[in-house]
């Protein structure tokens, strides 16, 4: 028999179950839509100290406030080589593998290890002091296939005028620096040249691992009236190291890292690392909008930060002029 009440009930409960059923295709497709809006940047150093640390915070903070916001729309994975070049390789191939959105690779040899790894996925690299010697890029105009980002090319002409200034009657500076790396090769050519030029010798300290920093260092004693370090990654990983000798010897401690004065430099004159990173996450963000990472200019820092550390100064047996304490960004005392 035909009853009303029930056949009621059946379409009601039929509704239900239809509106139910659409309502979980509507959060299902809701929940597809946010995983395809996700974006994934695989980040690698090749060691973990502060500059390169305040480089990877810096590009997550502009990416931040680019919209792409870690744990919401952006996922990160961070690995560090840990000052090995062939774990530096093997994470390469893994990111590459796991194919992310983006690769920002920090230091010379993991932008390198990376770009030998894929020539498909957009490579951001930072904290690179001549990307063009390095084989990354062709021009840095806008010539990497799918690289590009940011380098710490330093102007010399300024640390050379510091030196003088501090150090009136400097005739030696020892430089310490891993002849394995393009950056502090580079950096060696360079220096050499600009101190040449107003009649300063440069004694050059090779150290091929960071264990052998403090004994390059050794050498250097009795020859030279200071050293000045760049942001070499072996030498940077082994500061402390460096700095004690420096400190017994009485050698004044410069460097183009203002992080070392934290760490034992006596003045420092360099770019500033979380702005270089801010730079680069700048251009991570481009990427991630649609941009062609190879036609997009490589940017280099335009400004210099001066930090000094006058107890270490005063440690190491020199006084900083007036003058300089004056323009000093940062002093720690």
């Amino acid at each position: 028999m035909f009853n009303p009440n029930r056949t009621a009930k059946l379409f009601g409960i039929s509704v239900l179950a239809a509106a139910l059923f659409g309502c979980s295709q509507d959060k299902a497709a809701d929940a597809t839509a946010a995983q395809a809006d996700t974006k994934t940047v695989a980040i690698t150093a090749i060691v973990e100290h502060p500059a390169l640390d305040a480089a990877r915070q810096g590009v997550i903070e502009s990416l931040a406030e680019a919209g792409y916001k870690e744990g919401e729309n952006l996922t990160v994975n961070f690995q560090s080589a840990q000052g090995n070049q062939a774990t530096a390789g093997q994470i390469a191939k893994q990111f590459a593998s796991d194919n992310p959105d983006a690769i920002v690779a920090i230091s010379t040899p993991s932008a390198q290890a990376v770009a030998a790894a894929t020539s498909t996925i957009p490579v951001v690299f930072t904290a690179v002091t001549n990307p063009v010697e390095a084989k990354l890029v062709s021009s840095v105009e806008g010539g990497g296939a799918n690289i590009t980002g940011a380098s710490d090319a330093l102007p010399f002409e300024p640390q050379v005028a510091l030196i003088q200034e501090v150090l009136p009657n400097v005739k030696n500076v020892g430089f310490v620096y891993s002849p394995g790396e393009v950056n502090s090769v580079e950096t060696l050519k360079a220096l050499k040249e600009h101190l040449q030029k107003v009649g300063i010798n440069l004694i050059e300290a090779p150290a091929q691992k960071s264990s052998d920093v403090a004994m390059a260092t050794q050498s250097l004693v009795g020859k030279v009236d200071m050293i000045y370090t760049s942001t070499d990654n072996n030498v940077i990983n082994a500061y402390e190291a460096l700095a004690q000798v420096a400190k017994e010897a009485k050698i004044p401690l410069m460097s183009s890292d203002p992080s070392t004065v934290e760490r034992g430099a006596a003045i420092a004159l360099g770019v500033n690392y979380k702005d270089l990173g801010r730079e680069t996450g700048k251009i991570t963000a481009r990427i991630l909008g649609g941009e062609n990472a190879g036609a997009i200019p490589v940017y280099t820092a335009e400004t210099l930060d001066l930090t000094i550390n006058t107890k270490n100064a005063a440690e190491q047996g020199v006084s900083i002029p007036q003058a300089v304490l004056d323009r000093a960004a940062n002093i720690v005392e």
